[in-house]
């Protein structure tokens, strides 16, 4: 046939071409599944540990151990030889006169890592500048490798030599029942999760002790918080890496001498048994409540103190949650008196200023370090932009939460004046994150899209590498917008799906894919779901509005029916069963605390997904209670009036305007920044902000605390940063009053309202609780020009989180004429 013969010369050619390719590919890598591991023969002890790393995680992944010996081998087997720059003859055999004439640039824990080609052999060399460059550039070399099963390349024209921008890149590994893996890890899974960490160039590590802001005990804990402790120190400095201790000051009151003695002989105790310590980190806030004069007069004294049992280690503090009051104190002793125990400032969540501006205050001889959240995902340092309330509510504040690209941002806006990070953390969830901000504290200018494909080739497997890459890029682009008009986030679950079908049970079993599939799987069920509940809310709603001809308990009763489909007739429930043993998969395979009852988690919103993923994203459970409310009304009129209150809720009548502050499609007057990118942590914006989840975990029968869905988000600014609308268009000669809703997670905190910033509406005043939409009039002198502007605020010299100014709901309503005498 006429077609058949055209289309089989295209075949061969590209058969041909492939052929080529793969000849092409074949010739440039260099084969070393028979390779010998050559190492000078005084090695230091991390190393000897660096070597074993290299041993172990190549045979895990290939199944081929290589042997090691410190002499260059007189066979051609390929080398891999592996030292410091000082031991270079000892180990690089033939090579090493031309290495040594050519020295290129790195620095501290820098190192080379180069393939040389020669007629009687090859070999790959790691030279590390220091011990420390021996172990980045082990990691570097896994990180490069091709590695399957019974085999390992790496490609032959590889010559790079780097060293760290940051001096310190580390991550928080708090032992402690609050996290929702860590406090069922033993010393084994420490041993490989920091391991996993220094391949992607992490130097620090920071514990927690025995008594935090946290329980004694967890259900988990493999051994006691002190022993753990003990033994996670003594395993990072096996491996050189340092050790920090966030050690908050919680005791009650550091002016009375007694409570200070205490203080010095309970840290003292955990001093002493630390067999490394570099430095200690105590936050002024979260937790913590002392007055910055009585802080710094303890942390003098426990300098002293820390300096009994390791002399060289430094001693930091954060302004975290700090008042304006307590900031000036602060900030006057630092600038002032510059206490000389002081080594530096550490910038975490709650800080009132950027990295920027507190850099510009402190002197010259304070370092800063960031202590960036990388765990959380709302009402937190760097919410998500722009989260969906669907999202907020299901899958809350602590799910698996790869943001790549977003904390690309974040590091190149805040880190520049800091010496580095160690970033908060309270599980796996953010392990993707780690790596990114390891990566880029080695190299900020480096492409996330590289560092990912470095993490899928690693931690996945090679043939994954860039499928697993933009895999996470695609789970960082689910949660962008409303969930309803993201097409990506099927395709998305397609995509691990095919993934998961080619990598077989091996990959099955894999952690870091497990929770990818998750998140994956989480997010294609809530979109299901919330079109599916938005639906039926939808028609409960129509079903409503024929009570004057059915009457009003037939209409509800009804309306109750379809809104309980949600409950009888669930959408999707394969995919939710797959969402089920996914979490169990990964409480077997990494301890991860996916669900209260089933796992033992802490709380729900710590992250048990699977406590949170069917929690209704629609106004079921607000219906209910407002449906019970009108039922027991005395009468028929009463009961048709508050259903038309229900039917008509977002309905500002003619002329008026209404905004849901926290629905992304339904805040067309909310002044947002023209450039929210730069402002990742909100110190200057309006954003969108949540409730905790109390209204939305309410049963049938006990509704009181129910929440209507536009009440469980709002728009929010920080401290005294002004929330504005802007409304124009209004008519000048009529009048105008605002309907409000004061919702948040903060309802404790006063709020103010001012019409075009010098009009006022309310002075600080406390939100109704429970909530409720409340009134005002607007002078008709702030709408004469027909423009209005409204502006809430919260107490600017607020501390703790800054959190307060939180609006959901706003209606601008226009008012009727008075009818003419």
């Amino acid at each position: 046939m006429p077609g058949i013969t055209r289309t089989r010369p295209l075949i061969a050619k590209a058969s041909v071409l492939l052929a080529l390719l793969a000849g092409f590919a074949s010739a440039h890598a260099l084969d070393l599944k028979q390779a010998v591991i050559v190492t000078p023969p005084n090695l230091s002890g991390p190393e000897r540990k660096a070597m074993t790393m290299l041993i172990e995680e190549i045979e895990k992944r290939t199944q081929v151990r290589l042997l090691t010996i410190t002499a260059w081998p007189s066979s051609n087997a390929p080398v891999v030889a592996v030292g410091p720059r000082s031991e270079l003859a000892k180990f690089a055999g033939p090579y090493a006169k031309e290495l040594l004439a050519v020295r290129k640039a790195s620095g501290p824990e820098g190192y080379r890592l180069c393939v040389k080609r020669g007629a009687a052999s090859s070999g790959v060399f790691v030279i590390g500048d220091d011990a420390r460059g021996v172990l980045f550039g082990i990691g570097r070399l896994l990180r490069e490798l091709h590695m399957s099963s019974g085999n390992v390349t790496l490609a032959d024209d590889l010559d790079l030599a780097t060293a760290p921008k940051y001096p310190l890149r580390g991550h928080q590994l708090g032992y402690r029942p609050k996290t929702h893996s860590y406090d069922a890890w033993d010393l084994p899974v420490w041993e490989q999760y920091i391991r996993d960490l220094a391949v992607f160039g992490c130097n620090a590590i920071e514990l927690i002790p025995p008594r935090s802001d946290d329980a004694a005990d967890s259900p988990h804990f493999p051994r006691p918080p002190m022993e753990m402790m003990t033994g996670m120190s003594g395993l990072a400095d096996s491996y050189g890496l340092d050790v920090w201790v966030w050690y908050p000051a919680l005791d009650k009151d550091y002016s009375d001498p007694q409570t200070v003695a205490f203080a010095l002989r309970e840290w003292g105790e955990v001093f002493s048994k630390l067999p490394r310590l570099d430095a200690v980190f105590v936050p002024g806030g979260d937790p913590g409540r002392t007055p910055p004069k009585l802080l710094m007069a303890l942390l003098a004294k426990q300098t002293e103190n820390l300096h009994r049992y390791h002399p060289q280690a430094q001693m930091w503090v954060s302004p975290q949650g700090f008042t304006q009051t307590w900031w000036d104190e602060f900030m006057t002793i630092v600038r002032e008196e510059q206490p000389a125990w002081l080594t530096g400032i550490v910038f975490g969540p709650q800080v009132r200023l950027d990295t920027v501006k507190l850099r510009a205050l402190l002197p010259a001889k304070y370092q800063l370090r960031h202590y960036p959240d990388i765990t959380h995902n709302r009402q937190c340092q760097f919410p998500v932009a722009d989260w969906d309330t669907a999202f907020a509510i299901a899958e809350a504040r602590e799910c698996v939460n790869p943001r790549p690209r977003a904390f690309a941002n974040i590091f190149r806006i805040f880190q520049p004046p800091t010496i580095g990070f160690i970033t908060y953390s309270e599980g796996c969830n953010d392990d993707v994150n780690k790596a990114v901000w390891s990566g880029l504290g080695w190299d900020s200018d480096r492409d996330v899209t590289e560092i990912l494909r470095d993490y899928g080739r690693y931690f996945i497997g090679d043939q994954f590498a860039d499928d697993f890459a933009q895999g996470v890029l695609a789970l960082e682009e689910n949660w962008h917008g409303p969930v309803l008009a993201n097409k990506g986030i099927e395709t998305t679950w397609q995509k691990f799906q095919a993934m998961e079908r080619a990598g077989g049970p091996k990959l099955r079993t894999n952690w870091r894919f497990q929770m990818a599939m998750f998140r994956a799987a989480c997010d294609a069920y809530v979109q299901q779901r919330l079109a599916y509940e938005q639906e039926l809310e939808r028609a409960a709603l129509l079903l409503l509005q024929p009570a004057p001809e059915k009457g009003a308990l037939a209409v509800l009763d009804a309306a109750q029916a379809t809104l309980d489909r949600a409950l009888t007739n669930r959408v999707a429930p394969e995919l939710r069963e797959q969402i089920s043993v996914f979490g169990e998969a990964l409480f077997q395979s990494i301890r991860m605390q996916l669900s209260v009852s089933r796992h033992r988690a802490i709380a729900s919103d710590r992250g048990a997904t699977l406590d949170t993923i069917d929690l209704p994203l629609n106004n079921r459970l607000w219906l209910a209670a407002r449906f019970q409310t009108i039922r027991s009304l005395p009468d028929e009129s009463a009961r048709l009036a508050a259903i038309r209150e229900v039917v008509n809720w977002t309905d500002p009548g003619p002329g008026g305007f209404y905004d849901d502050l926290g629905d992304l499609m339904r805040q067309p007057h909310l002044v947002r920044n023209p450039n929210p990118a730069a402002d990742p942590s909100n110190l200057e914006s309006a954003f969108v902000g949540f409730a905790d989840q109390k209204g939305r975990l309410a049963e049938p029968d006990n509704l009181e605390d129910a929440l209507r869905f536009s009440w469980l988000n709002h728009a929010e600014t920080l401290r005294g940063t002004p929330l504005r609308m802007h409304y124009d268009h209004l008519d000048p000669n009529a009048s105008y009053r605002v309907r409000v809703v004061y919702g948040g997670d903060s309802l404790q905190k006063l709020i103010r309202l001012v019409a075009n910033d010098d009009v006022e509406i309310h002075l600080l005043m406390p939100k109704p609780q429970p909530i409720k939409p409340v009134e005002f009039s607007i002078p008709r002198a702030a709408t004469a020009r027909g423009e209005l502007t409204l502006s809430w605020n919260g107490d600017a010299a607020l501390g703790g989180n800054g959190r307060g100014c939180q609006v959901s709901e706003v209606w601008l309503i226009k008012e009727s004429p008075a009818p003419a005498r």
